[in-house]
């Protein structure tokens, strides 16, 4: 039996976590992925994964195993890759880490486009706002939306976007507008817990920098959950203008202290080197940076 075949079986079957979804990933047999499975624990004289009624799991042998065939079919893939990229042909999966509400509002129309330029290339998109380590957990490229991502990964940038200070006219006719950002102590806000300045709000006005100790009425994960409270009379967001313009244009929101500007974010495709950059990823990030020339909310 082919050994690649016993190694893509069981990386399918850790992928999927179970015996039944790997097949339909390999557009096999349970049987037949369960032989192969079998066979590699068999040639190799280990056993790979624990077996039982409800779970997988990965033995500890099957942990370090697993790596190495991630990494030995990758660089198969990669092979491929190259080869068939002399013929002009974008080839192989593709697997993209997104932040959730951005991928949803920006990234989800875009993917049918990149499928139909590209129709040997499957994606595997993940949205998430947690900071994914793209070597370890196998990621082609992720965008992320940072004042600079970290520093051991090659970036691309595609757009910019800032932080804009907004809630709804209802809740400043019932609690009045700020009039500087000390003023913001005395006012409801949301916030969303993963921004990097946390409580402390900072913004550049007439008078340089200053900075804001913000109370909040409640705290989310999700920047959607905070904009929506305000939305409906229920403080103050500070929230980036790829989330927040269309309300702005559509008067549902309005800008508060718009002299005081707060920090600006980039919008990057991210990836682990230059080296070796594979067909497929070229062609993805070339698609982005084209999509997002010009980007579709306030500068």
């Amino acid at each position: 039996m082919d050994k690649f075949q016993e190694m893509r079986a069981f990386v399918a079957v850790v992928e999927a976590g179970s015996f039944v979804k790997a097949a339909e990933s390999l557009q096999s047999s349970k049987s037949a992925v369960s032989r192969l499975v079998g066979d590699l624990e068999a040639r190799l004289g280990v056993r790979l994964l624990h077996r039982t009624t409800r779970r997988l799991s990965l033995t500890k042998e099957g942990e370090v195993f697993h790596g190495r065939c991630v990494e030995l079919l990758g660089s198969v893939e990669e092979a491929e890759a190259e080869i068939t990229a002399q013929a002009g042909e974008v080839i192989g999966q593709l697997r993209v880490n997104v932040p959730v509400t951005f991928g949803q509002m920006y990234l989800a129309p875009l993917w049918p486009t990149f499928m139909d330029r590209h129709p040997k290339v499957t994606l595997d998109v993940t949205l998430s706002d947690r900071v994914v380590d793209l070597v370890d957990e196998g990621f082609d490229l992720a965008v992320r939306i940072a004042r600079l991502p970290s520093s051991s990964l090659v970036l691309r940038s595609l757009a910019s976007t800032r932080l804009i200070l907004c809630a709804s006219q209802d809740y400043l006719r019932r609690h009045g507008t700020p009039t500087q950002p000390s003023d913001l102590t005395h006012h409801t806000v949301n916030i969303y817990t993963l921004l990097s300045m946390g409580d402390q709000w900072q913004f550049e006005g007439p008078e340089g920098q200053a900075s804001v100790k913000v109370v909040p009425r409640m705290r989310s994960n999700s920047g959607d959950t905070c904009v929506e409270a305000s939305l409906r009379g229920q403080g103050i967001v500070l929230q980036p203008s790829f989330l927040v313009g269309a309300h702005l244009r559509s008067g549902a929101l309005v800008e508060v202290l718009p002299e005081y500007r707060s920090i600006e974010l980039g919008v990057y495709a991210v990836y682990p080197t230059r080296k070796h950059l594979t067909p497929k990823v070229r062609a993805l990030i070339d698609f982005l940076v084209e999509a997002f020339r010009r980007a579709p909310w306030p500068a």
